[in-house]
């Protein structure tokens, strides 16, 4: 008898504990980013996670 092929489903967008949203940045930021990016080789989207947890845990509200 044969396996049969298990397709799990895929989660719904917004359950993966990250969410999607737009934002305006300047140009120089989107400029130092790209050069970021290929200096250590990963993408706009994870450098800004890691920038903004950095901030998020090192930031003082006065």
């Amino acid at each position: 008898m044969k396996e049969k092929l298990i397709i799990n489903k895929k989660p719904m967008k917004g359950e993966d504990g990250y969410k999607t949203f737009s934002i305006r940045i300047k140009e120089e930021t989107v400029s130092g980013l790209d050069n970021l990016a290929k200096e250590t080789g990963r993408s706009r989207n994870e450098l800004i996670n890691i920038l903004l947890d950095y901030a998020m845990e090192n930031c003082e509200v006065k």
